[in-house]
């Protein structure tokens, strides 16, 4: 056996055990007792500890250096650049230091929701300052004396740097804003009304996931507090959450999070539990859900399908045609839930987190001032007042788990998407024709073959230089956006 069968054997050990202890994730946020979470944290912590063990195994060293790179194939050299990439930044950080933290935010979950339910941040607040200090610590190592946000960043988002996403955030902004302006000063499209049946919603929802291609025999849809996926390759689980008076939360959300899915179903089967057998980046990943959700499962000719299989569902639901439909899915409103915001809105929510989070991380904001600096900047941005920090700084779950550097691969992931959907109506002429029929396999056949069936092997933005022909930028972003929403508004 050579040095490289070695190292993928032991690889894909550790790959199936990382999967271990992400299905211990997925049950704590849907089926675990409430009073197992005590337990949970000390179980996540010693598979952590399990995981940092291998992921810092001297052996991965002594491998790495025996192996010569040019007697491999492409897929063998990505296999290396991942597993060299990840032992060297997993050397860095003590194993004492990534159990604690593993404890820490495994504990930290729950506490934020409890505080959540309260609207009580400063009942989390002293977990966050802990869990913030930790993180920092974290980073500091991985940086080795260079910028600690970038060393984060490097988690979700290799290849990137604050200093590019501010650039490209910096251009974004302005032109949002503008829009929104525009928008809010037209005449808005009516309100969806009424009591939807929540067991009629997840009906419903599973058949979404089916249509936009989610493998039920490989996966799982349930309800948990905040929608996600989890896994990869023969087991990938997504949640929704229901809410009798907002259907579209509900199967929205499952869109987005099949999107995910859908990515991990979709890579080459030969990657399986190897560092290529993932999706490369969460500005990747997003660029799937996001696309799925939106300009696919929002444009006018699905929405007109799925205005039928409402009527279907749901009976006369007070909306009169396809077209009043359209305008109502896609309407621009106020309201301060990210996960919930219009696509217009949704990146001014994630430019202010990314911001919030880079200043706690360089020690510029304290957390005692973190509800007042968020309520501030959200005032600034969307001209009224956060009501309650479960609408504010309570509302998501990334910072009570650690995921700091995350939040700007959400936007990121719209420009990639928006770079996406230009390709592809170029390639799919067409693509309205199939979605008007409810049939989205073309579509995702073409981002399947274009994106998710390549996993690892190539680097993010090289990824999406290929998908697309050219070098990712925001441009067709805004061009979709306002092409979209003048039409909608009349404006």
């Amino acid at each position: 056996m050579t040095a490289y069968d070695e190292l993928m054997a032991f690889q894909r050990e550790t790959e199936a055990l990382g999967q271990v202890a992400g299905r211990l994730g997925w049950d704590q946020e849907t089926v675990m007792p409430r009073g197992a979470a005590p337990q949970r944290s000390e179980e996540m912590a010693a598979m952590e500890g399990v995981l940092h063990a291998r992921r810092i195994d001297p052996r991965l060293g002594d491998w790495l250096a025996a192996i010569d790179a040019a007697g491999l194939d492409d897929v063998g050299r990505a296999n290396l650049r991942h597993i060299r990439r990840n032992f060297d930044r997993a050397s860095k950080v003590p194993a004492a230091l990534a159990s604690r933290i593993a404890r820490v935010t495994s504990t930290a979950q729950g506490i934020w929701a409890e505080a959540r339910a309260a609207d009580d941040f400063q009942a989390f607040a002293p977990t966050l300052a802990e869990v913030i200090a930790l993180k920092r610590e974290e980073g500091q190592a991985l940086a080795a004396g260079g910028d600690v946000y970038d060393a984060m960043l490097a988690d979700y988002e290799p290849g990137t740097s604050a200093a590019e996403l501010d650039a490209m955030f910096g251009a974004l902004r302005p032109e949002l804003t503008a829009l929104r302006e525009r928008v809010r000063a037209a005449e808005a499209p009516p309100m969806l009304e009424g009591v939807f049946d929540e067991a009629a919603q997840m009906k419903l929802t599973r058949l979404l996931a089916k249509t936009f291609g989610y493998d039920m025999s490989m996966g799982r849809v349930d309800k948990a507090v905040h929608p996600f996926s989890s896994g990869s390759g023969l087991d990938v689980r997504i949640t929704t959450r229901t809410n009798a008076l907002d259907p579209f939360n509900c199967l929205y959300s499952t869109v987005h999070e099949v999107g995910h899915a859908a990515y991990e179903q979709g890579i080459d089967r030969d990657y399986l539990l190897t560092p290529l057998g993932r999706g490369v980046s969460m500005g990747v990943h997003e660029s799937q859900s996001r696309i799925y959700e939106n300009q696919l499962g929002r444009s006018r000719a699905f929405t007109g399908w799925l205005f039928g299989q409402m009527k279907d569902a749901f009976g006369d639901f007070g909306v009169a045609d396809e077209h009043t439909f359209y305008r109502i899915v896609n309407r621009v409103s106020e309201g301060f839930i990210r996960t919930e915001a219009d696509e217009v809105q949704y990146n001014l929510h994630v430019l202010l987190r990314f911001d919030l989070e880079r200043a706690l991380m360089s020690g510029d904001l304290a957390v005692d001032d973190l509800e007042t600096a968020w309520n501030d900047r959200f005032e600034a941005d969307f001209g009224y007042r956060v009501d309650r920090p479960s609408h504010g700084v309570l509302q998501d779950v990334h910072w009570s788990v650690g995921l700091f550097g995350y939040f700007p691969t959400y936007s990121l992931g719209n420009v990639y998407a928006g770079c996406l959907h230009a390709a592809l109506r170029e390639s799919l002429p067409t693509l309205d024709d199939d979605l008007a029929a409810g049939d989205t396999s073309n579509a995702t056949e073409w981002l399947r073959n274009n994106v998710q069936i390549h996993g690892g092997l190539y680097e993010p933005r090289d990824l999406m230089t290929r998908a697309t022909g050219s070098e990712p930028t925001e441009k067709p972003l805004l061009h979709y956006l306002k092409a979209k929403f003048e039409h909608l508004y009349n404006i």
